[in-house]
């Protein structure tokens, strides 16, 4: 199950290298359109927690020897491909202004379709089951609880800044005649 759970982490790795080409076609989207990036000081550290993840969770099964146990590992992978499903239904609600960083687009209104019909950010739901959900899948308790620990530092700090740009956007697209 080692090497199941190796590829597992492999296929996410893969999946962050996608988002990371969308996040760039998008953000050149965004800013030939007069885009502003808000809160650039936590995204590199938002980028080596999740980096921190997808490395620390296959070595703390490996060097620690975290045993499969089926009873935690398959609830776990269903919460890991729902967080995929919902991630993704994200990128496709909010379109080009989808982006790993904060940017917004002058005179563009909020999203208010899809799982933004119900939640204000659905995508940090996403990355918190994931972050959660992704070591237990194979038993790396300390992995789970590290980032978890990490990511609602970061994750505060982002819901704030992504707060005040959207509110920023809100008042400017609303002000307009």
């Amino acid at each position: 199950m080692v090497t199941a759970y190796t590829l597992l982490i492999a296929l996410v790795a893969v999946e962050r290298v996608a988002e990371l080409l969308v996040a760039r076609s998008h953000l050149a989207w965004a800013r030939a359109r007069g885009g502003v990036e808000y809160g650039r000081a936590h995204y590199p550290w938002l980028v080596l927690a999740h980096v921190g993840l997808l490395v620390a969770a296959p070595l703390e099964v490996w060097l620690l020897h975290r045993p499969f146990l089926p009873a935690l590992g398959r609830p776990m992978l269903a919460v890991v491909l729902a967080a995929q499903a919902l991630r993704w239904w994200c990128v496709a609600a909010l379109g080009r202004q989808w982006n790993t960083r904060v940017v917004v687009v002058p005179g563009l209104p909020l999203v208010r379709h899809g799982p933004y019909r119900w939640l204000r950010h659905p995508n940090y739901v996403a990355v918190v089951a994931e972050g959660i959900a992704l070591p237990l899948v194979h038993s790396a308790w300390l992995t789970a609880i590290a980032f978890t620990m990490a990511n609602a530092v970061l994750l505060r700090t982002r819901v704030r800044v992504e707060n005040a740009a959207l509110a920023h956007a809100d008042h400017r697209h609303a002000a307009r005649p």
